[in-house]
């Protein structure tokens, strides 16, 4: 029997690319703040300026202790790990900044931006939806293989990935915690933006638990397929008898019904008839 083979873990991948070592004959340089850009794959959209600020008065005091890691790039470089230090030595006012320059392939660099952020600081769900979705695109990645990858379930990368399908306003109501992970999880499974927004409004005013509105939910899906599955058979015949009679029929295999007033009733038959 073969020995089963184990996932590398993005832990694996900090490891593998010694993201906190200066390796053997590397040399730290002084790169210009200037020539240095964010990382185009950084998951993080809004970085906590508290925390920021105390870096930035650790580094006034003492200096940068650990370089940051950079790629070179046609114009400048970009950032591979770092960032916090990076701007927190722009609000300090340095000039430049140690650093080790590698030369990373750009799928390894979104890698290696996502497992930072997962290890080491939480990333709002929307943030870390973001950053699977640009990573599976990629490394073009299926659900599982990145499930894999993170040591996270399908299920969880699943659910996370259905949150970029809320509407930008329910979607701010999950980070400002109006509603919780689990009321946003069961809101995704809807496609009815404006279904969705007054749902997610419904959870606000009337404190519904995450048990209702997934009941909530399941219903409408399951109304949704319903409506699908049923097919008008003769629906081209209904608007077709309906224009030409001026009256509201509805067919089915064994009949034919006529909607109109009383008065009209002997009308619509005897044009029938004729016809």
């Amino acid at each position: 029997m073969k020995d089963e083979i184990k996932a590398r873990t993005f832990s694996d991948l900090l490891s593998e690319h010694h993201v906190d070592d200066v390796l053997e004959g590397e040399v730290i340089d002084e790169i210009q703040l200037s020539e240095i850009k964010p990382n185009p794959f950084q998951p993080r959209r809004i970085f906590d300026e508290d925390k920021i600020n105390e870096l930035a008065q650790s580094i006034k005091e003492h200096g940068v202790f650990q370089p940051i890691i950079l790629k070179k790039v046609k114009q400048g470089y970009i950032i591979v790990s770092g960032e916090r230090r990076f701007r927190a030595a722009q609000k300090v006012g340095l000039k430049s900044i140690p650093s080790i320059v590698r030369q990373y392939e750009e799928s390894k660099v979104a890698e290696i931006a996502l497992a930072e952020n997962l290890q080491r600081e939480n990333l709002t769900p929307i943030e870390e939806a973001e950053a699977y979705k640009i990573v599976m695109n990629n490394l073009h990645l299926t659900q599982a293989e990145l499930a894999s990858k993170i040591g996270k379930s399908r299920s969880h990368v699943t659910n996370t990935l259905g949150l970029l399908n809320l509407p930008q306003e329910v979607q701010q109501m999950l980070l400002s915690s109006q509603i919780s992970m689990g009321h946003a999880r069961a809101l995704s499974k809807l496609e009815d933006d404006k279904k969705i927004i007054k749902l997610a409004h419904s959870i606000v005013e009337k404190q519904l638990s995450v048990r209702q509105i997934e009941e909530l939910t399941k219903i409408e899906v399951k109304t949704n397929e319903i409506k699908r599955s049923i097919q008008p058979k003769y629906v081209v015949q209904e608007k077709q008898l309906a224009a030409l009679y001026g009256q509201k029929i509805k067919i089915d295999d064994k009949k034919i019904v006529i909607y109109c007033k009383e008065d009209k009733l002997i009308e619509t038959i005897e044009r029938l008839l004729k016809k």
